[in-house]
């Protein structure tokens, strides 16, 4: 890789949080990380020791700012908040369950499992706008670190949409092509100065059995 027109973006979904562990959507809430959550922090500290980063990014939501907060401590890094890295507001779904919503609405719950851009959850943000403010968030970050290696800790959804755009994937694939980012695991993004970016790696665990 030419360093000198490539940035290295290696993003890692935030720790396991208490409605996470219950498959409860947790969108603009601030739900803090559970004892599993912050052990997986620890570990992503352990891993950026071994793997030093240039810089640090973070979605301004407390469960990313602390699970990155180790691996600023093991760096001596400060990190960057950005706005733009906050994951999706899920409506009516913040704080429960897809099969409750099912239960409620069967027939908007398949749709959204069909095509969740064409049929979001009522009063949710608008997929697409979340996949455009995510995709720019990390154009951003890759602009202002040329040739340098950044960790980015944010959400499940909000990278998954991101990634969509960046790569030229429809957005109303997103749950199919990326399933799920588990939780810390590393994925490494390589973004060039001309706009382009491609995917490296996917969900590779920074520790054996931390997500």
């Amino acid at each position: 890789m030419d360093r000198g027109t490539s940035t290295t973006l290696l993003l890692a979904r935030h720790g396991q949080t208490v409605w996470h562990a219950e498959n409860r959507y947790a969108g603009i809430s601030d739900v803090p990380l559970t004892d599993t959550g912050r052990a997986q922090a620890e570990a992503l500290g352990r891993w950026a020791a071994a793997h030093p980063v240039d810089a640090i990014w973070t979605s301004p939501l407390s469960r990313a700012v602390a699970t990155a907060d180790p691996a600023c401590r093991a760096l001596g890094i400060t990190p960057h908040r950005e706005p733009g890295l906050r994951e999706c507001d899920f409506g009516v779904l913040e704080g429960r369950t897809l099969a409750q919503f099912a239960a409620e609405d069967p027939q908007a719950a398949e749709a959204f499992r069909t095509d969740p851009v064409a049929h979001p959850f009522p009063d949710a943000e608008n997929p697409v706008a979340a996949a455009e403010r995510g995709a720019a968030a990390l154009r951003r970050i890759a602009a202002a670190h040329s040739g340098e290696r950044v960790l980015v800790v944010a959400h499940n959804t909000l990278f998954r949409l991101a990634l969509c755009t960046l790569l030229s994937i429809p957005a109303g694939e997103y749950r199919r092509v990326f399933p799920r980012l588990r939780n810390v695991a590393i994925s490494e993004l390589h973004m060039k100065t001309d706009g382009s970016a491609a995917l490296l790696s996917l969900n590779v665990p920074c520790e054996p059995d931390v997500s």
